[in-house]
């Protein structure tokens, strides 16, 4: 599907990240299980403090380069090359074949692509018995961390104070490029230069990508799904998010594209399961590729957060999941089709609303004034720090409110014009109208001959009445929250030509452009025109779009850019203050640990909350008429014979528990490890009281979800009778 995968791309960059590098003593005080640690700095900085909380590992035993170790069963998962970007999820190695569990949230859209209304894999879930069974997945790789290199000295040399910003960061992707050529030995390996301290420090990771994951076996999302968005970021949580996958090698076990001659991975470790289960204080670690945090975000970023650019995605994306659930509900077909897209859109808007809603709770915005306040003495006490630092705030305070200045129009014209269906499509036909205008016959057909895939590939799971129904809301909300002088041209045929009625303009437009469907697509490849790019509605509207958003985007890259140096100037100042701390890394989905302990807490005054959930919570929110709380019979059968195998304790089956990890999006699917080194669970959420935890870690408050590795091998084992699964792995009795 299509439609919003890029804004999912800009929503990761729209967000300034302030990046703070680990190297000093911690302040006395500060919250123990607080950071996303850098595995390279694990024995000068973690080492004593994990051991005294209930680690007996060695830090080779942990993480090392010239040995197995812990850090090779972790796994990042992408859709492309790491070199590029980052995972959109973490897994890890659980057999000697390559085997490896990720969450089901992250194994989704694998499940949903092999799904059809004939075999419902998302409903039904999955089962491979043989590896002869085990499926395929385009666009995705599983990538191990080689090595992690400081290459500092190699880029801040070379950066002058007298370069732009710009200029800056085009010096940056030079020498890194060079540095990442250098370490990938002829391609070799994958390679990734990534910035901490707000560029300051520079660090370059190396990465063996594999691209050959085969699907092995997802529950039914009855189970893997269970809770639905209702329970989503909700603790208690009684949610089986797992699924299974296999990376597959070459003969010589390297990295190979898709072949039936390619056999299972043997890794250089992989974790062993433990089936004691969990207590209270229990010690928990958690690795894996966390995704972006924002802790050193002043209060100016944190205001436009909340007044500009949040409630343009919760408005958009709720008005595109209001239209995409009415159609899903009566169509199996469109339902299949858009359950990824659906899936995504409410994570994120979910998210966006409690992160809303908890800044405000939890006063974050009075607590980096507080900061803000103290920094501003400090800078004042001392006229060299004047020099340095006294304008930074003011810069950053001015920078954010000319950010604000263009945001509304900026991101509606993304999120609500450029993210259309018949829009990105059409755009895609640029090159098409250029050769027409140059009347160059063989560039024509060539052009054609590379449009016709694309026009197979963006119908493949497409729903007409979503994408027209779609198109004429976000319209109208467009309308609504932008001011009318800066709204696209096409508003003004909408106007004129519709009386401002949003929905017979859609109703036009996928009734007569070329680039509504397939069919229509299709016909005008085979004879093409120019006329039509003059006159077609679709064409037409997504041209007024584009330009809109170019209107904007200068100055909205420009504000960014302005904010770079200030926040890079004020991390720096920070780390002045207070020399004897230890700052941490922003996550930048790059790998990490966390550490801390397995934990109840107290939401609110008079309500507390167990660190586990069992079995029978499941049933108790058993709800037939809603699909996000439907109990699959089995499941009910297993529970009334408290028939749990190995995987039960005095009676009950525990689905979920509660640790204090700092964790966030990217650790979806991030092993949780005991003092031993054996995986105990999976981290698969947050919880609702500390959404605010991504900019503030929320000590008291902040938990990390996850499933309980007993009640995953538990739904392998007796729900799916996969013991070939089972099998493969190495359990600890």
């Amino acid at each position: 599907m299509t439609t919003n995968r890029p804004l999912f791309l800009f929503l990761m960059l729209a967000g300034v990240i302030f990046l703070l590098l680990p190297g000093k003593k911690m302040q006395a005080g500060n919250p123990p299980d607080e950071g996303m640690w850098l595995p390279i700095l694990i024995e000068r900085l973690n080492y004593v403090d994990m051991q005294k909380m209930g680690l007996h590992l060695t830090p080779e035993e942990i993480y090392s380069v010239n040995q197995s170790s812990l850090k090779d069963a972790i796994v990042g998962l992408s859709s492309g090359s790491p070199a590029g970007g980052g995972f959109f999820c973490t897994a890890e190695v659980v057999s000697d074949k390559g085997l490896i569990f990720t969450n089901h949230h992250c194994g989704y859209s694998a499940v949903q692509n092999h799904s059809t209304p004939e075999h419902d894999y998302l409903t039904d879930g999955f089962w491979a018995r043989s590896m002869d069974e085990e499926l395929p997945n385009e666009r995705m790789n599983a990538s191990f961390l080689v090595r992690i290199e400081n290459v500092t000295d190699s880029i801040i040399p070379f950066l002058p104070d007298s370069l732009s910003e710009s200029d800056r960061g085009r010096k940056v992707r030079e020498i890194s490029g060079r540095i990442s050529d250098r370490a990938s030995e002829d391609g070799k390996y994958e390679c990734r230069v990534s910035s901490f301290y707000s560029g300051n420090e520079y660090y370059l990771f190396v990465f063996k990508t594999y691209k050959d994951v085969r699907l092995v076996g997802a529950p039914p999302s009855s189970i893997g799904k269970f809770g639905g968005d209702t329970d989503n970021w909700m603790w208690p949580r009684h949610t089986g998010d797992f699924t299974i996958f296999r990376i597959y090698a070459d003969s010589a076990n390297a990295p190979a594209n898709f072949s039936e001659t390619n056999v299972p991975l043997k890794p250089n470790y992989h974790l062993p399961i433990s089936l004691a289960g969990v207590k209270k204080n229990d010690f928990a670690m958690i690795w894996g590729y966390p995704g972006s945090t924002s802790r050193y975000m002043t209060s100016y970023g944190i205001e436009y957060n909340l007044n500009d650019f949040y409630p343009v995605i919760i408005d958009v994306f709720g008005k595109q999941m209001e239209v995409m659930k009415a159609r899903m509900d009566v169509d199996k077909t469109a339902r299949i089709a858009y359950s990824e897209n659906y899936a995504g859109l409410s994570n994120t808007w979910k998210n966006f609303i409690g992160q809303t809603r908890m800044l405000r709770k939890n006063k974050v915005i009075q607590k980096k004034q507080a900061l803000e306040a103290d920094f501003t003495k400090w800078v004042n006490d001392n006229s060299m720090r004047t020099e340095k630092y006294g304008y930074i705030l003011t810069e950053l305070k001015e920078g954010y409110e000319n950010l604000a200045k263009v945001s509304v129009p900026f991101y509606y014209s993304r999120f609500a014009g450029s993210g259309l269906d018949i829009v990105g499509f059409a755009n895609g036909f640029s090159g098409l109208k250029d050769q027409l205008e140059k009347k160059n016959k063989a560039a024509i057909e060539e052009t054609i001959k590379n449009l016709r895939p694309l026009v197979t590939s963006h119908f493949k799971e497409w729903d007409f009445e979503i994408e027209k129904n779609t198109f004429g809301e976000m319209l109208k909300l467009y309308a609504k929250k932008v001011k009318k002088e800066d709204l696209p041209s096409i508003y003004a045929t909408i106007e004129k030509d519709f009386n401002n009625d949003f929905a017979a303009f859609a109703d036009k437009v996928y009734s007569t452009s070329v680039f509504a469907t397939a069919e229509n697509a299709n016909a005008f490849l085979d004879k093409p025109s120019l006329k039509v790019f003059k006159k077609d509605l679709g064409w037409l509207t997504a041209q007024s779009i584009q330009e809109a958003s170019g209107k904007y985007a200068g100055a909205y890259g420009e504000a960014r850019t302005g904010l770079s140096r200030g926040n890079r100037l004020f991390i720096d100042g920070l780390r002045d203050m207070f020399p004897d701390k230890m700052f941490y890394p922003d996550a930048n989905s790059t790998l990490r640990f966390t550490y801390g302990k397995v934990l109840d807490y107290f939401p609110a005054d008079a309500v507390h909350y167990d660190y586990i959930t069992t079995l029978e919570g499941v049933m108790e929110k058993e709800d037939p008429t809603n699909d996000e709380f439907i109990v699959d019979e089995k499941l009910k059968a297993l529970y009334e014979a408290k028939d749990y195998g190995p995987y039960g304790e005095n009676g009950e089956l525990v689905v979920c528990f509660l640790t204090t990890n700092d964790i966030t999006g990217g650790n979806s699917g991030s092993p949780v490890i005991n003092g031993d080194g054996q995986l105990i669970g999976l981290a698969f959420d947050g919880n609702w009281e500390a959404m605010s935890g991504d900019i503030l870690f929320e000590d008291n408050l902040q938990r990390c979800i996850n499933v309980d590795i007993r009640y995953v091998l538990f739904i392998i084992d007796k729900f799916a009778n996969a013991t070939n699964i089972i099998d493969e792995l190495t359990i600890v009795k």
